[in-house]
């Protein structure tokens, strides 16, 4: 007698189980972490107001002034960038590399007092960061947040398939039947919140996906290009914008990351004959004539300038705006202070543009608080719906039994969903990998266990 053949709805019945049970922790762990950085222009002043607020006066010290007093307080440290206030009651800021360590060091701009330091990885905003980007573990961590984000994007599609009515109708649906109880109540609430909330979530997932160290940088290397007669005439070095970026700072945005760092003219002559040197090849530009080029090129609020740390080296003024449209990344020679690079919104593709759009509604950024509350409601939908469909599995599963979903052979198939599934398997290579080996593992070991305890 031949076997009979195991249905679609099945395979996405126990891919979705699998998936939640995979992705249940991190999306936890994300929508948490999501949420402390979604209010970090709240939360910062709050709890740093005595570092980062003065009072507003009259006149500031020259940006060098306020430089050489960072630089005698920190005599062993390297200053390695500077943002100025954000406005006229805000605190200089200046990032000191000392000891192994990477301290914020707040001065008042009016008098040139120093108000303190913090140190760059080890506060709230730069943890949730660090813990959302790469589970503070590098590379493997950032490989275990793209797996799950691109798990998640198998269990929003094979969840949907499991939603779809097939003509049941819209209580429990469109709407959770509330004087349900139970296990029911619970699976009302998993289903309609994940399709309610499926669509933004997606969005959430592919726009964190362009950030990771894996298929982020390979489709950045893809899409993410500009005309090639911008470098032309700039010397360049074999560095990349994207070294400027940490996992808890971020200076340039996605858009330039992969976008070669130019070389200061007075020393790119040299470029190439040995080590860099670690001085100056030539009397320097000041900070402050740094910054009046930013003024000058009416750059946004809210930039950083990154000092040269190498006699090749540039000023880097750059700006990720919460409107993308108000992106700037300046590349400053240290010696003659021409302008090497200039690129702004309208010299980024339509991918680019998209991505960087994706990235700040991601962020809670694009249009303000009322940004932050439909991404809040998204972390707790996030939330909920992981917490429901961990109550659901739970209140399911057999006494004594993992609960894996049985094998039922008498659902219809749908061809067009494992079109979809090959498909999320080719786009994202590190989940096709791991949905093959799940697959291999669930068809070789886990169902030929159920049958012979079936047999049994």
């Amino acid at each position: 007698m031949s076997q009979t053949k195991i249905s679609f709805y099945n395979l996405a019945w126990r891919w979705h189980f699998y998936a939640g049970l995979f992705v249940a922790p991190f999306m936890v762990l994300l929508a948490l972490t999501g949420i402390i950085y979604l209010f970090k222009p709240q939360l910062d002043p709050l709890m740093y107001s005595d570092l980062m607020t003065v009072p507003a006066s009259h006149h500031t010290l020259a940006d060098d002034e306020q430089l050489h007093r960072v630089q005698a307080a920190y005599p062993q440290g390297q200053v390695s960038q500077y943002l100025p206030p954000l406005n006229a009651e805000r605190s200089s800021q200046f990032v000191v590399n000392q000891d192994g360590r990477e301290l914020n060091v707040f001065i008042n701009p009016y008098t040139g007092a120093l108000l303190g330091e913090q140190d760059a990885k080890d506060n709230l905003q730069a943890i949730a960061r660090a813990l959302h980007g790469e589970l503070m573990i590098g590379t493997l961590g950032d490989r275990l947040i793209e797996l799950a984000a691109g798990w998640g994007i198998v269990l929003v599609v094979s969840g949907l398939y499991l939603w779809w009515p097939r003509g049941k109708a819209s209580a429990g649906v469109l709407w959770p039947r509330l004087h349900s109880r139970g296990r029911l109540f619970w699976r009302d609430l998993h289903a309609v919140i994940g399709f309610w909330g499926g669509a933004f979530l997606l969005v959430m997932l592919l726009s964190g996906m362009t950030w990771t160290g894996f298929w982020g940088k390979q489709f950045s290397q893809v899409w993410n290009t500009f005309p090639a007669a911008m470098w032309t005439d700039v010397p360049k070095s074999d560095r990349e914008a994207r070294d400027l970026n940490t996992a808890t700072r971020q200076t340039v945005p996605w858009a330039m990351e992969n976008t070669p760092m130019p070389v200061s003219g007075a020393h790119a002559e040299h470029a190439g004959h040995g080590a860099p040197s670690a001085g100056p090849a030539a009397p320097q530009i000041s900070l402050q004539q740094v910054q009046d080029i930013a003024t000058e090129r009416k750059v946004e609020p809210g930039y950083s300038i990154t000092l040269p740390t190498t006699a090749e080296g540039v000023y880097t003024i750059a700006v990720f705006a919460d409107d993308p449209r108000n992106d700037a990344t300046l590349h400053v020679d240290q010696y003659s202070g021409q302008v090497l690079a200039d690129v702004r919104w309208e010299h980024y593709n339509l991918v680019a543009r998209a991505t960087e759009t994706g990235v700040m509604l991601h962020e809670g950024k694009m249009f303000g608080p009322v940004n932050q509350i439909i991404v809040l409601l998204i972390c707790l939908m996030i939330l909920l719906s992981a917490v429901s469909g961990v109550v659901m599995w739970w209140k399911r599963r057999p006494q004594g039994s993992f609960g894996v979903p049985p094998l039922r052979h008498d659902l219809p198939k749908w061809k067009t969903a494992i079109v979809i599934m090959i498909g999320l398997g080719v786009a994202f290579p590190l989940v096709g990998a791991s949905l093959l080996t799940v697959w291999l593992l669930d068809w070789g070991v886990l169902s030929r266990l159920g049958r012979q305890a079936e047999t049994a």
